[in-house]
């Protein structure tokens, strides 16, 4: 099969869905943990959860470079609608997570009160780097003005009452994978406290799912129309079997004292969701009118991409099967970074 027989636009698409899918589930349980220091103020439990995301959470950003620097070479025309409608959010998330690494860093430096502050903005970067992805989902989901391949909309746009419960709704959602994550990498104290904290997230990001699946459809007739056409109808039929069934299998899986399985039912409400999200969109990538292959780079540019795609995507992910292949297990006390 040659490149001018494959729907290149498609397989890009694929691709940078994949990327945004990986960077939630991985960046997501590490700004998870700098989320929970706002109820851990231990000293030695916060050089613990740091401690345990320490060797991959760098590692975990890679897709949001892949993500959105693909977006700018592949699609190049949402690069250019979608940016100018979210500057503010993206601005905002981009240096919450600059300030939230150098906090990283820092606070192992630090001594005394300068230790507490750093542990503020380590706390502060990764809430505020959260909840701004959601406000960028929420941006996103609701539409932005659009005329002739422009954006014509206001510096405001994106701030209602629908993004705003997206922000909430990731914050939250990070703060579960964080809490799982710790669950299976630590012991202890500070291990019964976020089976605790898992148990809590759970509940809330649950009914913030309900909440923005019931808003979701009234943003748009085009997201209503396309949750119930076929045959996404047989998917979106079934996403309140399998919700319940995860979300059960979630509750068990803590009240047995599981380590890892709280965290794999975790991550499967987070692809259902995910998967309802594309179908919400698809084809568009611009709701409500620019789809992807009317975004797409030309064909070229897209097929001499695909073949550094195909190097580098394997890279990325070998390194991160390695990585965490390498620092597993539990974390204790004198252990990991200093």
């Amino acid at each position: 099969m040659t490149t001018g027989t494959l729907d290149l636009a498609l397989i890009w698409a694929a691709i940078l869905a994949f990327a945004v899918l990986a960077y939630v589930l991985l960046d997501g349980f590490d700004l998870g943990v700098g989320i929970l220091f706002a109820v851990e103020h231990r000293r030695a439990d916060r050089d613990l959860m740091v401690n345990s995301i320490a060797p991959v959470w760098d590692g975990n950003e890679t897709w949001l470079v892949l993500g959105g620097g693909g977006l700018f070479a592949m699609f190049p025309l949402a690069y250019s609608v979608l940016l100018p409608a979210l500057y503010p959010p993206v601005i905002a998330m981009l240096l919450a997570l600059v300030f939230r690494g150098v906090a990283f860093e820092f606070r192992f430096r630090a001594i005394g009160r300068g230790r507490a502050w750093w542990d503020v903005a380590f706390f502060g970067g990764s809430a505020l780097a959260a909840f701004c992805q959601g406000l960028v989902l929420g941006g996103v989901l609701q539409g932005v003005r659009v005329e002739g391949f422009s954006y014509v909309g206001g510096w405001w746009d994106w701030l209602t009452g629908f993004t705003i419960l997206c922000g909430l709704g990731v914050a939250a959602g990070y703060a579960l994978l964080g809490s799982c994550w710790l669950i299976w990498r630590t012991e202890g104290a500070l291990h019964e406290r976020c089976r605790r904290h898992a148990r809590a997230m759970g509940v809330t990001v649950l009914a913030l799912i309900v909440v923005v699946t019931l808003w979701t459809p009234m943003l748009q007739n085009s997201l209503a129309a396309r949750w119930f056409r076929w045959p996404d109808l047989l998917f979106t039929g079934f996403v309140p079997v399998l919700l319940v069934l995860l979300t059960i299998g979630f509750f068990r899986s803590l009240s047995a004292r599981r380590h890892v399985l709280p965290l794999l039912f975790a991550y499967g409400i987070f692809v259902l969701c995910y998967a309802g999200l594309l179908i919400s969109l698809y084809p568009d990538l611009v709701p409500p009118s620019i789809s992807f292959r009317e975004a797409a780079a030309p064909r070229q540019s897209l097929a001499f991409l695909l073949v550094g795609a195909a190097i580098t995507v394997p890279m990325i992910l070998g390194y991160t099967f390695y990585a965490y292949s390498v620092f597993k297990g539990k974390m204790r006390a004198g252990e990991g970074y200093h």
